[in-house]
Formats: structure tokens, C-alpha cells, sequence
């Protein structure tokens, strides 16, 4: 055919997508390419991404995700590997209750019409799923086993119920973790800014794992992007300290200070306790009416703000005398002590021994009341403009003195430094039974217990004696009630309560009456297991197969967004210690390598309905096709970089999945040619590809792979419209290699380019063909000559050229020569075979 041919295709030529999508859709329904046979001979290699939540149909988000997934999914299929590659949806919580209730419908039905809904769309993208393997965790036959892991958590003492304060959701109703309430104190669910509220509540003890949490991120820091390590030291946030026990005054117990700086013991001059804590309200349990009505009434004041509000540095200082004493163990002081609201009831143990000398919010606070402030670090004053000290005492300035230095007004450890006072202090403090050195963290158990309906119930009875007995395992799934009859609306209680027939059991121990626990458990329980159900989705006498895991997990690719990287990630790596630590799998990382996407824009800005800005994926696959689609994610720059769709281009994808295709169906040679008698050019670029490529992947250079392909097109046409034309082997070996390489990224494309090429479907399981390394010899390499700087020639040459007759040529270049005309040369730098200057004497 002639060059003019493809330039104006006819019909019979021209790409069709719709019509691509409509044809092999069918067939891989059929075929299942992309079933898992666990039992395969094939190395193992288990993919997965980040489950959905059902909220509505795919958004450009999925689309991007699932498309990079996808990607690597397919590149290990294609490198010999038996793939595990399944998808589910995350079915449980708030959002489809919410949903659910707006509509005056049953949460059941909005979740699942919602996952049907998404089905068909992921169908549609080509996502090379395992469709038998597909797990829904608002299914009885997958909270069941919810239910097991919080059971066997109980009985190892890792599930326990307290009353505490707790993050409120005034708008939802109902408690959130630490983490699911926002830097600015909204909540992650509704926005509303979250208050505090004394709940009894269930927690699993995940501080009990958090060193080993940290510790164990140093073995992910090479598979992990950095930014979610960091993020998750930062969460967990250790502190190295010490335990100080303060004697108050009245009571017949010690109270236990954390603190860091043990070495400023003797700067102390009074105590602050969290107005919400335990301890504060024993201080005034039998205070004076007037001390007891302040309080009382602060308290109220506290119980309105939130914890960054407290935690604020600008916030003005605000509190109440107690009207007791505490007792300092190194000097024996008197220490008045307050409650005041910058102190939190969950960090250390909810008081802490201020010195405002050397602490800001102490001093701020101190300089509000009027109390003492005394130096114990002499700090060295900084020198102004003409070498005079600084003034840095910190009441005439009102700025602590945070520095190092040496320990002054201290008695015994008076002219030492910080670290070897520390020691001093705390070596003595143990001696003398009132201390020890110990290590904090910020990280608090997690809290699981939600008044919501739409969630795993809880299988605990309380007995009438206030007992909690756990229900029988063999009495698993305790499943949720139908919801006729339920106020669903959030109202601060559970609505199971109000489920008389669920709710009112017999005791198990005794017959007598009892009642279910009416509280349902955060969905971030759901997740933090679910890979493992992967492996044995049907099985209804265990949560998942251990030999199965044994041989399959841990997750060697986890794909998924960075906004999980404290809350599902962190909870993941707990519940897998807690399952190793019980003997049920022999791994205690869940996901081996992490590679995180970023954000889909529209004009620079995050998608959204209130500013208008939203791009429907629905309309995108319509009008571009799903390949064109796929392609753009991967093309428009490195997975965990922004895609701004404004700046992309899905026609242009899919005029280059065009002319992909027109290649294919060119090619007239048959298929087990021989290779070698092709245009050796051509397969030069070819095998140049083929050895590139895995590298690239496995680097997660998608964009890259997809440039590469383009080159191997351009290069193959080229050949096609000259030379030997379509009939050339080279050009049909290079058409394969497009196609299996094309099927990462567009696969009803490439499925067609391989029944053109006269291969039985699917390209998906299409071995990835080994690169010849006598092509992978350069023949050449561009030298570049450059005169002072600057290039002025580019000399294809032998990479074995000597650095003398490099010179030479260089020289012999007829614009170096030009350059150099009139010029005097001053050196001249040969880097054979890559580069030659020659700088000239300034003119």
C-alpha cells in the first residue's frame, strides 16, 4: 500500500473503538484470561489495588487508578508469572447509610445497585480482574470473619471496652478515631468540626504494636514512597522520656508526669492537668463549692473546642487553680496546681509538670497568672549588631529559652549538659522509687465502636450483670436486622438498640436476659484484612486459607491513593502483626511494595460539583474510547504525579492507537516468519524496546513505555512505507512487540492487532519476547562537539573511537572550523566518544 493509503484509511481500515469494545468484551467473558488458578506452576505474583467504595459510578479517579494498576497486573502476566489480580468493594459505612436515608431507601439496596452500577463500568475499562474472586465486605459471608478477628482479638486481650472522651461527630452522629478527624478538627466523613464526648467505647490496643509499627518501617522505606513513612512515623510519634511521680497532696497515690526533659525538674514551678482528664476530676471531687463551680463550668467551656484549637501556640492561655498541691521529687516544692485546656487528657497521662523558663505555652501560661518562672539552662544570649548579648531572660521578654546549655539553679547536676543531666536525674529517680525512663507515644488505640446501623455488628452480649460474653464462633455471622421498623436517622445512639427482636437475647451462661452490644464497627476493620480474603473468597469455614497465604501473601504490589497512608494502611499492618502474633499467617508486613497515584484536576483544581469542574468518566470513554482513556492516564506523566485533564490529550491517545492499528493490519507476512532475515534497523529499535521496557515498568515509568511504543510505531510505519515494505519479518516481529506491549495500556486495541497478526486471543497471556543482545550493540554513538560551551556539531561515531582521532574529526567539522576561525585556543577536553570542547581565550 502506499504511503498516501494511510493517510486517508478507508472504511474497511478506519479504527473503530466502540466496535473494538463491543467485539472483545464477549470474548474475554468467555475465555476468563484473567482467572487465578492459586495451584499454577507459575511463580506467583499478587497484584491488587485499593478497593472501592460504592458510592456511584467510576469517577476519573478509578480511572486513573485502575488504569495503572492494571499495568503492572498485566506486565507480570505477560513475564511468565501466575497473577493474582482481584477486585471487591469496600460496602460498609457512613456514606451509603447517609445516602440510604436521604432516599428513604434500605442502605442494602443503594450499596448494591451502586456495586452493579460500578461493575459493569470496571468491565467496560478492561481492568484485568479475577471476576471469580469478587468480595463484598457488607456480606454476612465476608463480616463474619470481621466478627472472628474481633473475637480472637478479645480473647488475646487486644479488643477491650473503656469509657473515655472521644472525637464526636455532631452532624453524623457518631465517634471517630483520632485519625479520621482532619488536621483542622473536622471530621474526614461529614466536615463538621468535631467536638468531644464521654462514651463507653470498644478499642483495639494498636499501641500495644507501635514500636514494632515503626521499627518495621525501616525494612518498607525501599518499596514505600517516603511521604507515607514519614507520615506514619510522624502518627506513630515516639518520644524517648522519662515517668516522673508527683506525690499530691491529699491523695494516697502518686501521679505519673511524662516528660522529655527530666533535666529541668528543678524549673518546675506548678502543674497543669487536661480539665477532661480522670485526674482533674479527682482533684475537685471534694474541692470547695466555689473551686468545684469554676471548674465545672471551665470544663463546659473545653468540652466546645477541639484539639487543634487547644493545641494552638496563638491561643490565649485560659484555666483554673484546683486549689491542690503537688509535690516536686527532686526538690520537695510545693507546686500549685491547674487545669487549663493547652494540656490533653490522651497525651502522657493527661498533666504535666510546666516550666516556663523553657517551654512557650508554659511561659505564656505563667505570665498570664502571675507564676513563677525560674531559669535552669543558661541558655548563651545571642549577639546583636555590635557584639552585645542579647537580652533572653524570659520574663522581661516573654520568650523561653529552648536552647542547649548548661544546668544552672539545679542543685547536683548544677554545670552539666542535657543529655548527661537527663541521665543523672533519671538514674536517681529510679533509685528512689519515683521514676523510671520510658517512651511515649501520639499514636492511641484505635477506637472501633460506631452508633451507626450500616456496619459489622459487634458479637458481644452484655449480661444483666454487666458481664460481656462473647458470641459463641459457631453462632457466627450475628447478622444485621432487616431495617423495616428502624429510625435510621443519626441521633447519637445506635438504631439496633431500637431493634427489640435483634437486640434482646438470652445469656448463653444462664438463660436469663440479656442484650446484644448495639454498636457496629468502624469499616477501617473490614480493610485492614481483606487482601487475605482474596484467597479463599467462598470458604465458609475460615477467613482465608493459611496455606493459601502462606504461598500467595504477602500483596507484592499494592496500588492506591496517599490519602489512606494513616488510617487503612496503618490499620492493615497492625491487624497483620496481630494475625502473625496468633499463628494464622507467617508474614507481618500485608503489602510488600506501595505505589501511590496521584489526584485527577480540571483546571488546576480537585474536581468538585460545587465549583463546576467535574469530568465525567462515563462521557470521556464515550467520546474517546476506553483505550484512548487508559492510555492518557498513563502517558500524561509518573503515576504519583497530578494529572490535570485539561492539559491532556485523550484525541491524541487515540490517534496513535489508530495508527497502532493500521500497522497490524499491514503487515503481510506469516505468522513464525523468520525474525532474522528482517530490516535490521527496524529490528534494531525493535529488541531496543524489548529490553527497555521491563525496567521501565517495574520503575513505574509508564509514561516512558508509552513513548517507546510510540517511537517503535513511528519506526515500524517508516519501514511500511519504504523499503521492503509490509511483507518485511522485521516489520511483523515489531507489530507483535507493539501489541504485547500495547496490551498494558490498551487492551481492546491490542487484542485486535493480535487476531489481525493471526494469533489466537489473548495477547494478555502473550509471553514478553526476549531481547537478541546482539542487537542491543551500538553500532554508533552521537558525539557532541561543542566550542566554549556551546554545541556546534553532532558526529555519529564508533563507540570505540580513540580520543586522539575524535579530536581530529571534531576538528575537520566544518562548524568548528567556522567558529574557530580567528580565535586563539586556550584547552581542549576529549570524553571519548561522548563529547568533545574546546574553550577559546575570551575575545
Amino acid at each position: 500500500m502506499s504511503p498516501s493509503t494511510h493517510d486517508e484509511p478507508t472504511d474497511t481500515e478506519r479504527y473503530d473503538f466502540a466496535a473494538l469494545e463491543r467485539k472483545w468484551a464477549p470474548v474475554w467473558d468467555e475465555l476468563k484470561p484473567f482467572s487465578s488458578d492459586l495451584d499454577d506452576d507459575r511463580p506467583n505474583k499478587y497484584i491488587l489495588d485499593m478497593f472501592p467504595y460504592p458510592s456511584g459510578d467510576l469517577h476519573m479517579g478509578h480511572a486513573e487508578a485502575y488504569a495503572l494498576g492494571d499495568v503492572i497486573a498485566r506486565y507480570w502476566r505477560h513475564r511468565g508469572y501466575n497473577v493474582l489480580h482481584p477486585i471487591g468493594w469496600d460496602s460498609f459505612g457512613l456514606p451509603a447509610e447517609n445516602a440510604a436515608i436521604k432516599r428513604g431507601l434500605d442502605p442494602r439496596k443503594w450499596t448494591y445497585d451502586n456495586i452493579e452500577q460500578q461493575r459493569v463500568s470496571m468491565r467496560r475499562y478492561a481492568a484485568s480482574f479475577d471476576w471469580e474472586r469478587v468480595i463484598h465486605t457488607s456480606d454476612p459471608e465476608y463480616y463474619k470473619w470481621n466478627q472472628w478477628l474481633f473475637l480472637i482479638m478479645y480473647e488475646a486481650g487486644l479488643a477491650y471496652r473503656k469509657d473515655s472522651w472521644v472525637n464526636w461527630d455532631p452532624v453524623d452522629q457518631t465517634v471517630l478515631a483520632n485519625e479520621q478527624v482532619f488536621a483542622d478538627g473536622t471530621s474526614e466523613r461529614s466536615g463538621a468540626l468535631v467536638v468531644k464526648k464521654k462514651l463507653t467505647q470498644w478499642y483495639f490496643k494498636i499501641t500495644d504494636y507501635a514500636d514494632r509499627l515503626l521499627a518495621d518501617l525501616d525494612d518498607l522505606a525501599h518499596t514505600w514512597p517516603a511521604k507515607v513513612i514519614s507520615m506514619q512515623r510522624n502518627w506513630i510519634g515516639r518520644s524517648t522520656g522519662a515517668d516522673v511521680e508527683f506525690q499530691i497532696e491529699g491523695l494516697d497515690h502518686r501521679v505519673p508526669v511524662f516528660t522529655t526533659r527530666a533535666d529541668t525538674l528543678y524549673g518546675a514551678t506548678f502543674m497543669v492537668v487536661a480539665p477532661d482528664s480522670d485526674l482533674a476530676g479527682e482533684l475537685v471531687a471534694d474541692a470547695p463549692a466555689d473551686v468545684r463551680e469554676r471548674f465545672d463550668a471551665y470544663l463546659a467551656k473545653v468540652q466546645k473546642s477541639t484539639e487543634i484549637e487547644r493545641q494552638a501556640t496563638d491561643r490565649e492561655k485560659t484555666g483554673v487553680p484546683l486549689g491542690r498541691y503537688a509535690i516536686n521529687p527532686v526538690n520537695g516544692e510545693r507546686l500549685p496546681i491547674w487545669a487549663a485546656d493547652y494540656v490533653l487528657s490522651d497525651y502522657g497521662h493527661g498533666a504535666i509538670m510546666a516550666v516556663p523558663a523553657h517551654d512557650q505555652r508554659d511561659l505564656d501560661f505563667a505570665l498570664t497568672f502571675d507564676l513563677p518562672v525560674r531559669v535552669v539552662v543558661d541558655v548563651p544570649a545571642e549577639l546583636d549588631a555590635d557584639g552585645a548579648p542579647i537580652d533572653n531572660d524570659p520574663v522581661r521578654t516573654g520568650i523561653a529559652t529552648t536552647g542547649e546549655g548548661r544546668m544552672v539553679n539545679s542543685g547536683p547536676i548544677d554545670g552539666m549538659a542535657k543529655t548527661e543531666a537527663i541521665a543523672h536525674v533519671v538514674a536517681q529517680l529510679e533509685a528512689d522509687g519515683l521514676g523510671r525512663a520510658t517512651t511515649n507515644y501520639r499514636l492511641r488505640d484505635w477506637l472501633i465502636s460506631r452508633q451507626r446501623y450500616w456496619g459489622t455488628p459487634i458479637p458481644i452480649i452484655h449480661g444483666d450483670d454487666g458481664a460481656l460474653i462473647p458470641v459463641p464462633f459457631d453462632q457466627l455471622p450475628v447478622e444485621l436486622p432487616p431495617t423495616e421498623g428502624l429510625d435510621l436517622q443519626p441521633k447519637g445512639s445506635s438504631p439496633l438498640g431500637a431493634a427489640t427482636d435483634w437486640v434482646n437475647v438470652v445469656d448463653p451462661r444462664d438463660g436469663s436476659p440479656a442484650r446484644r452490644d448495639p454498636d457496629t464497627m468502624d469499616t477501617f476493620v473490614d480493610s485492614s484484612w481483606y487482601f487475605l480474603r482474596f484467597l479463599s473468597p467462598n470458604d465458609d469455614t475460615q477467613a482465608f486459607d493459611p496455606e493459601l497465604a502462606k504461598t500467595w501473601a504477602p500483596v507484592d504490589q499494592y496500588v492506591g491513593g496517599v490519602t489512606h497512608a494513616i488510617l487503612h494502611l496503618l490499620y492493615a499492618r497492625f491487624i497483620t502483626k496481630v494475625l502473625y502474633d496468633l499463628g494464622h499467617v507467617n508474614f507481618t508486613e500485608p503489602f510488600s511494595a506501595l505505589l501511590n497515584q496521584g489526584m485527577v484536576l480540571m483546571d488546576g483544581h480537585a474536581m468538585s460539583k460545587s465549583k463546576g469542574n467535574v469530568v465525567a468518566l462515563a462521557e470521556q470513554l464515550d467520546e474517546h474510547g476506553v483505550d484512548a482513556v487508559r492510555l492518557t492516564m498513563a502517558f500524561a506523566g509518573p503515576p504519583e504525579d497530578d494529572v490535570d485533564w485539561a492539559d491532556v490529550s485523550p484525541a491524541g491517545s487515540a490517534k496513535f492507537l489508530a495508527r497502532a492499528w493500521r500497522v497490524a493490519n499491514d503487515v503481510t507476512s506469516e505468522p513464525g516468519v523468520d525474525f532474522g532475515a528482517g530490516d535490521p534497523a527496524l529490528r534494531t529499535v525493535t529488541h531496543h524496546f524489548l529490553a527497555e521496557v521491563p525496567g521501565l515498568v517495574e520503575s513505574f515509568k509508564f509514561n516512558v513505555v508509552v513513548a517507546r511504543l510510540m517511537e517503535l510505531v513511528n519506526a515500524t510505519r517508516k519501514t511500511i512505507d519504504s523499503g521492503s515494505g509490509a511483507g518485511d519479518p522485521a516489520v511483523r516481529e515489531a507489530a507483535e512487540a507493539v501489541a504485547i506491549g500495547l496490551d498494558m495500556f490498551s487492551p481492546y486495541t491490542a487484542e485486535d492487532m493480535w487476531e489481525h497478526l493471526g494469533h489466537e486471543p489473548s495477547v494478555a497471556l502473550a509471553l514478553w519476547p526476549e531481547a537478541d543482545p546482539a542487537l542491543l550493540v551500538e553500532t554508533s554513538v552521537t558525539a557532541i562537539i561543542q566550542v566554549d560551551g556551546k554545541v556546534r556539531d553532532r558526529l555519529q561515531v564508533s563507540p570505540d573511537i580513540a580520543a586522539d582521532e575524535l579530536e581530529a574529526l571534531a576538528r575537520a567539522s566544518d562548524h568548528v572550523i567556522r567558529t574557530l576561525k580567528g580565535r586563539t585556543e586556550v584547552n581542549v577536553i576529549v570524553r571519548a566518544p561522548k563529547i568533545v570542547n574546546i574553550a577559546t581565550k575570551p575575545e
